[in-house]
């Protein structure tokens, strides 16, 4: 049970770097844990409500109109100077409360073009309309119907204590992070000369593979960058049964696939992390037809610029040289889509130990481990890397503990990984220390009361 004193109590958190002037100081609130919790009791009932319907009502990337809408207008009403249309539908909320530390907090936005087969009473029926004429079910498999909740309530929360701190808090709503042009929208669109610059930047992302209560964390490459390449080869079409008049891409594509495998196992130094994977060939109509051109889609993931340099040029070199020994009728067109390309996500190892500390004191030290470095992707790097300042992300347990325990045996449920249609969290306990988490963090991170002059 948590005790508040009559004064404040303030226990100060350094990371390893104790002797440096640089060294991130973290300042766990132990006098606000009970009005934190106080405050969430009285709040979840509302806060779970506004998680249903987010996950009833899903939007896919650059349409997160109605999200945003809602987002906006809880923090509007909770007294932050509200901010839309800060790249594409960005929200940004603003409360300057006195001098001290400026905290971004950063919860994503869209949904998925997956048919949920959760099972769940509040499950998304939501559909849309592709571009080719097809229609796709759209669902929160990512979680971040979460990480709205999460934010309104962690901004709700440092609104109801703003008496007891003093500094600036940003509180950002982001669109577009599955396609990775979301974070980059909002810092062209001014978010850094509009607003001040933040001192520390920090999120949260769900997990279904951990309980729900529970934390995890990794200290410097959290991660990847993520490149998608298309790349069109182009043969000499002709009929099945005379081969040798045309220029297969079919047969070329298969070599290019093959010698990509060299990339990773030959031209990278083996403790550097990098995938590249082709995800997709198409080629061809019919069986008896050798068609003009093939195309492959490919991810490639990195963590260090030099070596996502590597992957990308050995892409490159490989598949040229290969269709010019195949006969190719003309060099093959690579392109690397940049507008889609996702920095690596680095959690400053400072704040990392820093922050790390304070969480313990909000979940326990059982609670919350590390893990390794994940070769997914996530744009919230994008900020503190732009701002110039340490950013820090960690991972939410979502899932039921008994589905977790049974998931132990080994005839027991699969945990659903993000982007399953079958992804689906615990609400309440998830809810509570995510909000918990975030609040006690950004309180470590700002000044104390009593700066402002009053």
């Amino acid at each position: 049970m948590h005790r508040c004193s009559a004064v404040p109590v303030i226990v100060m958190l350094v990371s390893s770097a104790l002797a440096g002037d640089n060294a991130v100081r973290a300042s766990y609130r132990a006098d606000l844990a009970s009005a934190i919790d106080t405050h969430v009791q009285n709040h979840l009932p509302n806060w779970n409500d506004y998680f249903v319907d987010l996950h009833r009502s899903p939007e896919l990337s650059l349409n997160e109109k109605e999200t945003s809408r809602k987002t906006a207008e809880r923090l509007e009403k909770a007294g932050y100077k509200v901010t839309r249309g800060i790249g594409g539908y960005g929200v940004v909320g603003l409360l300057e409360n006195g001098p001290g530390p400026t905290i971004l907090i950063r919860g994503d936005m869209d949904a998925l073009p997956i048919v949920e087969e959760t099972g769940l009473p509040y499950a998304s029926k939501v559909t849309a309309g592709t571009p080719d004429g097809k229609t796709v079910g759209i669902m929160h498999a990512c979680g971040h119907d979460m990480h709205q909740t999460c934010l309104v309530g962690t901004a709700e929360t440092l609104m109801q204590l703003k008496d007891r701190w003093s500094g600036t808090l940003l509180i950002v709503a982001q669109p577009a992070e599955e396609i990775g042009m979301g974070a980059l929208m909002m810092i062209k669109a001014g978010i850094f000369e509009k607003f001040p610059k933040p001192d520390f930047a920090i999120a949260l992302h769900t997990t279904g593979l951990i309980p729900a209560g529970s934390l995890s964390f990794t200290s410097g490459w959290a991660l990847a960058n993520v490149d998608s390449v298309d790349i069109t080869i182009f043969g000499r079409g002709g009929h099945g049964s005379r081969p040798h008049e045309t220029i297969d891409p079919i047969v070329t594509a298969a070599q290019v696939i093959t010698a990509l495998q060299t990339v990773v196992s030959r031209r990278r130094d083996p403790i550097e992390p990098g995938v590249v994977t082709v995800g997709s060939i198409h080629a061809g109509s019919k069986h008896n037809i050798i068609p003009d051109e093939a195309k492959l889609q490919i991810t490639v993931r990195s963590y260090a610029e030099a070596n996502r340099k590597l992957l990308l040029d050995s892409i490159r070199d490989i598949t040229t040289h290969t269709c010019r020994a195949m006969g190719c009728v003309k060099d093959p067109e690579i392109v690397i889509r940049e507008e889609e390309f996702t920095p690596a996500t680095y959690n400053d190892p400072e704040l990392t130990a820093a922050a790390v500390e304070v969480l313990k004191q909000v979940v326990g030290p059982e609670r919350i481990s590390p893990i390794d470095p994940q070769m997914g992707g996530e744009d919230f790097g994008r900020f503190p890397k732009t701002a110039g300042c340490p950013g820090f992300i960690f991972w939410l347990g979502g899932a039921r503990m008994d589905v977790y325990e049974a998931s132990k045996r080994p005839d027991g449920p699969r945990l659903a990984p993000a982007h399953s249609s079958k992804f689906n969290l615990d609400p309440q306990p998830t809810i509570t220390t995510g909000v918990r988490g975030l609040t006690s963090l950004a309180l470590s991170l700002l000044g104390p009361p009593g700066k402002s002059g009053d």
